[in-house]
């Protein structure tokens, strides 16, 4: 879902409350009991459930939403336009499903006439296989954002371009604009996407404003419990996360009962039976590498790719002892672009948002649209009930210019 310390909130109150959920480790989807049945078809679309295996190997989910409610073709629809919705780091694809239909994005786009897929990264609930590896090694958990950058989101947006026989449109929320930024800024998918839509984008993370979020950064907390306990899965509600946390937020001046608010911003529109529903299925689990990769760029302020700190260890995997920087300036000025970000977010802060803003400069004008909502938080473009008409009417618009 979201940068360094997102969704801290949602597993404060899960570990707080000691909420235990079942394990969906290994579990194949492919026939019932994934997101289709549990959250679409019972709402009466279409859906199908698909995977696509990396080049290194991690199996992932994804499901599609075809057609609108019904199973039929809705008035104008868009020849079945794909689009490709990506959650961003400590949730799933189901983030994208539990507003009603007239409020969740994917659904909204279903009934519109578009092509629906939804994006489930490795680690999390629905993409816990490996063609050789086992979750519970330490082996399955050896990446970072890099490797969604490198493998992830070109394996996705590769099968979803077999399948469709065209280029779809791409959605991002936080860390799926983090990881679509990064890959644009190489090249990567420019050329297999038509336009992406990134909502709350996050390249820098020097301005966040959430105090856990700080302080998770600044005591460098994944490379504590990677380092000193051995754990390279980064489980919310594991013992070894849950018990730090509330360490935390023993810290004078913490304050872990206003969680939503205090981490992600004062969302605008989100109630608090939306937040109950989140918390039925979410957060997800990460890799530690991960999480310790976010608070590098946290502490650094500068968007690089992971800094193994030991210079020969940087050498061995970049061929230089520093990390290489992805350069949001090198992004393709001629591709299209949709950014969407709010006054009130304390991590896609609008301080960072303007220095991504600031590395588009050179941006083609007529490819490049910026809305600024100064009542939105975080969470408000994803589970907001006003989302649909303060950001998803114009997302579309944007999408029906380069169809």
């Amino acid at each position: 879902m979201v940068a360094a310390g997102a969704l801290v909130a949602f597993f404060l109150q899960l570990a707080a409350a000691a909420v235990a959920k079942p394990s969906f480790r290994g579990r194949d989807i492919a026939g019932s009991g994934g997101p289709c049945a549990l959250a679409v078809t019972p709402l009466g679309y279409p859906c199908e459930e698909h995977q696509v295996t990396t080049a290194d190997g991690y199996i992932l989910s994804l499901q599609r939403i075809p057609r609108c409610r019904g199973g039929g073709w809705a008035p104008g629809a868009r020849a079945g336009q794909p689009v490709l919705l990506q959650h961003g780091v400590l949730v799933d694809g189901m983030s994208w499903l539990l507003a009603s239909p007239e409020e969740s994005l994917p659904f909204i786009l279903a009934d519109r006439g578009f092509d629906v897929w939804i994006a489930n990264t490795r680690g999390t609930r629905w993409s816990q296989r490996h063609v050789s590896l086992d979750p519970s090694s330490r082996l399955y958990w050896n990446w970072s954002w890099d490797d969604l950058v490198v493998n992830d989101l070109p394996a996705m947006v590769d099968y979803v371009c077999k399948q469709t026989w065209q280029k779809p449109h791409y959605v991002g929320h936080s860390m799926g604009t983090l990881v679509a930024l990064a890959a644009f800024s190489e090249g990567r998918l420019v050329h297999q996407l038509k336009s992406a839509a990134l909502l709350t984008p996050v390249a820098y993370l020097a301005h966040i404003t959430t105090p856990i979020g700080i302080l998770l950064a600044r005591a460098f907390v994944g490379e504590i419990i990677s380092g000193f306990l051995g754990v390279a899965e980064f489980n919310p509600l594991s013992p070894p996360v849950t018990n730090l946390i509330r360490a935390f937020c023993r810290t004078s001046g913490m304050n872990c009962y206003d969680l939503v608010g205090s981490i992600t911003g004062k969302n605008y529109c989100l109630n608090s039976s939306a937040v109950d529903v989140f918390l039925k299925y979410e957060p997800q689990p990460t890799s530690t590498k991960t999480m310790v990769h976010f608070a590098q760029t946290v502490r650094d302020g500068v968007l690089t790719k992971y800094d193994y700190v030991v210079p020969e260890l940087n050498i061995a995997s970049y061929g230089q002892s520093e990390p290489p920087v992805y350069d949001m300036s090198s992004i393709p000025a001629s591709f299209p672009l949709f950014l969407t970000y709010g006054g009130r977010d304390s991590l896609a802060d609008p301080a960072d948002v303007r220095l991504l803003l600031d590395d588009l400069r050179g941006h083609d004008p007529d490819k490049l649209t910026v809305q600024y909502l100064d009542q939105f938080a975080h969470l408000d473009f994803v589970i907001g009930v006003c989302a649909r008409d303060y950001v998803y009417k114009d997302m579309i618009a944007f999408f029906d210019r380069f169809n």
